[in-house]
C-alpha cells in the first residue's frame, strides 16, 4: 500500500498550524481546532476502558450533518445485521457535534488532524475491523495507515460530482494514496463509480449502491408525530418554508415576499437560515422593514402562527418542512452550494431553489420530474409561489412527484451495510 506523500503530509500540517489563526476571524474553524486538540486523548481513554477485544468495532467518519445522516442510516442497518459490533463516529465540523451526540454509538468525537502520529495512536488504541468514510470526505492517512495494519477501509454514499477539486491536479495527487487503500465503495450512482476509479478506488472494488440519504430522510418523516406543535406554524394556511437560507437567498424570498402579498394576504413566509447568529437575525428584521413586510416573529418566542416567522435555532428544519405547502431550499443564489432537498421532497411537498443546483444530484432528479422548479431571480419565485397558490391540484401532483422519488431511493441504507458487513465477516478479527 503506497504510504502518504511528503507533499501530502507538508499541506497537512501547514492547514494545522494555521488553524488557531484562521479561527480568530472564523468562529466554526476555532471551535474545531480546540475540539480537536484533544479528541486522540478522549478516543483513547475511551479505548483503553471501553474497547472490547473480543468483539469487532466500525469506525465511521463523517464531515458534517449532511455525510452524518447519510452515514446514520448505515450503521443502523450495520448494527441490525451484527448485533455485537462496538461503533465509533467522528466527524470534521463542529456543526455536526449535536448529532454525534444523539448517535447509537459506543464512543463519539471529533477527527484529529490527518497526521502520522495521531493516526497511528488511534488506530493503536482502537484497534478497528473496519474504518468506513461516509461520502467522500476520505483522509488519506489515516485510510493508508489503516490498511496496512489489516483495517478494512470503505466508502458509503460516495458521490463525485463533476467539477470536485478533488479530480484536479494536483489535489487528485495527493489523495490518490488514500483512495487506492478503499476496499469497498459504495457509489450514489454509475456516474460516480467512474470518478471514483478517477481518484484512485480499485474499479472491481466499487459497487453502485444507491445514496442511504434517501432511507436517514424517509426515516425522520415518518417520526414526526401528527400532532408535532411545530407543524402548527404552517399548517391552514398557504406556507412556504425556506429552509438553509443565505443572505443571497433570503434578498430573493423577502422581495417576493413582499410583491406577492399585494396579491395574497393571506400567504405565509417561514425563513430557516442555516447560520442563526445574533447578527444574521438583526440584519433579516432590518431588510425585511425595508421591504414593507411585518416585523418578523422569532419561533422561540412566538406562541402562534404569523405572516413571516424566522427561526433561531437549529435541528427542526426537517419537521418545519412539514408545515409548509410549498418548499425553498437555500444555497442556489450564493457560493454555499445548495443544500439537501430531500426533506421537503419527503413530505410530497413542491420545491424552489436558486440556480446554482448543478452539483445536486437530488435537485436534477426532481427538476427531471417536474417536482421542482429552479429560479433565475425573485420574479420567478414570485411567478411559481403565486402559481402554486393558486392551482392546488398542480401543487399537489408535484409534491406526489417529489414524494415518490424519495420513496425509489428507499433501500441504499441495507445495501450499504450489507457491503460491509461481508468485509467485517472476510476478514479475522483485529484484536
Amino acid at each position: 500500500m503506497p504510504p502518504t506523500s511528503w507533499g501530502y503530509r507538508a499541506v497537512v500540517r501547514i492547514g494545522a498550524s494555521l488553524a488557531p489563526a484562521i479561527g480568530l476571524v472564523d468562529r466554526k474553524v476555532g471551535e474545531g481546532h480546540r475540539q480537536r486538540r484533544g479528541a486522540v486523548e478522549r478516543l483513547a481513554a475511551w479505548a483503553a476502558s471501553g474497547r472490547d477485544p473480543a468483539r469487532p468495532l466500525a469506525w465511521f467518519h463523517a464531515a458534517s450533518v449532511g455525510e452524518g445522516l447519510q452515514a446514520e442510516s448505515v450503521l443502523l442497518e450495520l448494527r441490525r445485521l451484527a448485533p455485537a459490533l462496538q461503533i465509533v463516529y467522528t466527524h470534521f465540523s463542529p456543526s455536526a457535534e449535536p448529532l454525534a451526540r444523539r448517535l447509537a454509538v459506543d464512543a463519539a468525537d471529533y477527527l484529529p488532524y490527518d497526521l502520522p502520529a495521531s493516526a497511528g495512536r488511534l488506530l493503536q488504541a482502537l484497534a478497528p475491523d473496519l474504518l468506513v468514510f461516509a461520502k467522500l470526505d476520505l483522509w488519506p492517512e489515516l485510510a493508508t495507515r489503516a490498511a496496512e495494519r489489516g483495517t478494512a477501509v470503505a466508502l458509503v454514499a460516495a458521490t463525485v460530482s463533476p467539477g470536485s477539486g478533488r479530480l484536479r491536479w494536483p489535489t487528485r495527487g495527493l489523495l490518490r494514496p488514500g483512495y487506492a487503500a478503499v476496499a469497498a465503495a459504495g457509489a450514489v450512482a454509475e456516474a460516480d463509480a467512474v470518478r471514483l476509479a478517477r481518484l484512485g478506488v480499485a474499479a472491481d472494488r466499487i459497487r453502485v449502491t444507491g445514496d442511504p440519504r434517501f432511507d436517514s430522510v424517509a426515516a425522520r418523516v415518518a417520526a414526526v408525530a401528527p400532532d408535532e406543535p411545530l407543524l402548527r406554524f404552517g399548517r391552514g394556511a398557504p406556507t412556504l418554508v425556506a429552509g438553509s437560507t443565505w443572505p443571497p437567498d433570503e434578498a430573493v424570498l423577502l422581495e417576493a415576499f413582499s410583491r406577492l402579498r399585494a396579491r395574497r394576504p393571506d400567504a405565509r413566509l417561514i425563513l430557516v437560515p442555516h447560520e442563526p447568529t445574533t447578527d444574521h437575525l438583526r440584519d433579516l428584521d432590518r431588510r425585511a422593514a425595508e421591504a414593507g413586510l411585518p416585523v418578523p416573529a422569532r419561533l422561540s418566542t412566538a406562541e402562534s402562527p404569523a405572516p413571516l416567522l424566522v427561526v433561531d435555532r437549529v435541528g427542526v428544519l426537517a419537521t418545519l418542512y412539514g408545515a409548509g405547502a410549498m418548499a425553498y431550499v437555500g444555497g442556489g443564489f450564493g457560493r454555499a452550494g445548495l443544500h439537501s432537498v430531500l426533506e421537503p421532497a419527503a413530505w410530497g411537498v413542491p420545491v424552489a431553489f436558486g440556480p446554482r443546483w448543478r452539483n445536486s444530484r437530488d435537485a436534477g432528479l426532481l427538476l427531471e420530474d417536474g417536482a421542482a422548479v429552479a429560479l433565475d431571480g425573485s420574479g420567478s419565485l414570485v411567478k411559481h409561489w403565486e402559481g402554486w397558490l393558486a392551482n392546488e391540484q398542480d401543487r399537489t401532483a408535484r409534491g406526489g412527484r417529489a414524494k415518490e422519488i424519495v420513496r425509489r431511493g428507499l433501500g441504499a441504507a441495507r445495501r450499504s451495510a450489507d457491503m460491509l458487513a461481508e468485509l467485517i465477516s472476510s476478514r479475522p478479527p483485529r484484536r
